[in-house]
């Protein structure tokens, strides 16, 4: 299951015009940011994706397939504009060797487990240890244990997300998809959290 979607940005008919160099394209007000989800299948990124840029969920959505693409632009209380362009990436083993085309260039990471999948956790740890090896440097890394809703069946601690985020210089959040908690301060974490370049 995911929550995935696969339409480019309404407002242009290409896929933004990206600048691979540093995954950004900015003025001291209007950021625009690469954004890359990474996790295992099932985990829920295209729900976090969805939840933010259209503020839906939808629990029969399909697998993503390769990856979809997305974007969403929030204003900060310091009048900043920041335009996310988010590639949500296929969680399945075998699109696995597709990811460092998305991740390649990307200013931001989000790295997401299950928090009722310990395996899915094991997983996440993979990820940032790929991303640590060829992500871009300066890279803001984010670890988020989606799933929040279920609290019975967690079986991963908060704490454990909480420890491995802090010794790898991430910052950990833990999000619902499906009842929408910390979606949007997800986003906004990482907004504050961006290089500013300097007022020309």
């Amino acid at each position: 299951m995911g929550c995935s979607s696969s339409l480019p940005d309404r407002n242009s008919g290409r896929l933004g015009g990206l600048n691979p160099e540093n995954g950004s394209a900015n003025d001291a007000k209007n950021l625009r940011v690469k954004l890359v989800l990474l996790g295992d299948s099932g985990v829920g990124k295209s729900c976090i994706v969805l939840r933010f840029v259209r503020g839906q969920f939808d629990p029969t959505s399909k697998v993503t397939i390769g990856a979809s693409f997305l974007s969403q632009t929030i204003a900060l209380q310091d009048s900043t504009t920041v335009k996310f362009e988010i590639w949500d990436t296929a969680g399945q083993e075998r699109y696995a060797a597709l990811a460092p085309l998305y991740y390649r260039g990307a200013a931001v990471a989000v790295v997401v487990y299950d928090i009722t999948s310990p395996e899915s956790f094991a997983k996440a740890q993979y990820w940032v240890k790929e991303l640590q090896k060829h992500g871009s440097p300066g890279m803001i890394m984010a670890l988020v244990g989606n799933k929040a809703d279920l609290q019975e069946k967690r079986e991963v601690s908060a704490q454990d997300g909480m420890e491995y985020a802090e010794k790898n210089g991430m910052f950990f959040i833990e999000t619902s998809a499906k009842t929408a908690d910390n979606i949007n301060q997800l986003f906004e974490e990482i907004a504050k959290r961006l290089p500013r370049p300097p007022a020309s």
